[in-house]
């Protein structure tokens, strides 16, 4: 363990988590974070950053699955020890789950153990990048788990393994929904929408997509305007 005294804890870059339907611009967003940046790309979804001169970028081939984890693992420990990069985004983990999953099945006889294994390495994976002092952006595709109200409040997840999301995004200082509603894309990071969502950084529970990094007012919406935008 790393000892701080009180008054000298350092501030660590922040980690984001944005899931959403496809198209709603979960790829695109990585273009609002600064410096020089890396995406891991799992679903080869990279023309929303075809132009960005800031963005280098990996691909996953058809080669890559059956060793994802010792490849990943290798290539961000090369990356982050390089200090070449400001920020690391990690496109579609739900992507990369199942990829995961598939070389962990069946590798116990009882199933549960299967899952608990996928729940490690995702933890260990997120404790991994909350130490390398790196910005980290990543996304997931999301379940619709029916209508739970008119407004739709507690009606989407990430589409992961529940225990293996809150292993992985236990350390992120963001977790938030991005939606289109009347041609304006959003983020809702409001837990209590009964969406999985969360905001260490600062007080807002809904934003628009592009203020993701750079909040035009630090203004807190009211609960009617909240509604409003939800």
């Amino acid at each position: 363990m790393r000892f701080y005294q009180a008054g000298q804890i350092p501030e660590q870059p922040h980690m984001y988590f944005i899931y959403g339907d496809g198209g709603t611009g979960k790829t695109s967003l990585f273009k609002q974070f600064e410096g020089k940046k890396l995406l891991f790309s799992f679903d080869l979804s990279t023309n929303p950053l075809r132009g960005d001169t800031n963005t280098d970028v990996f691909v996953l081939e058809n080669t890559d699955g059956p060793d994802i984890q010792n490849q990943l693992e290798s290539l961000l420990q090369r990356v982050i020890n390089s200090r070449q990069y400001n920020v690391i985004g990690l496109d579609n983990v739900t992507a990369l789950q199942n990829l995961v999953l598939e070389n962990i099945d069946n590798a116990a006889k009882d199933n549960r153990q299967n899952y608990q294994k996928l729940q490690l390495w995702f933890r260990d994976l997120a404790m991994y990048l909350r130490q390398s002092n790196v910005t980290i952006y990543a996304t997931a595709h999301q379940l619709n788990n029916g209508a739970n109200g008119l407004d739709g409040a507690g009606r989407f997840t990430a589409d992961m393994n529940e225990k293996t999301f809150n292993a992985f995004t236990s350390v992120f200082d963001m977790v938030g929904r991005i939606y289109i509603k009347d041609g304006k894309r959003l983020i809702d990071v409001n837990p209590e929408s009964g969406n999985h969502g969360k905001n260490r950084i600062d007080d807002r529970t809904i934003f628009k997509a592009d203020e993701i990094i750079k909040p035009v007012s630090n203004k807190k919406l009211t609960n009617q305007e909240e509604r409003k935008e939800a």
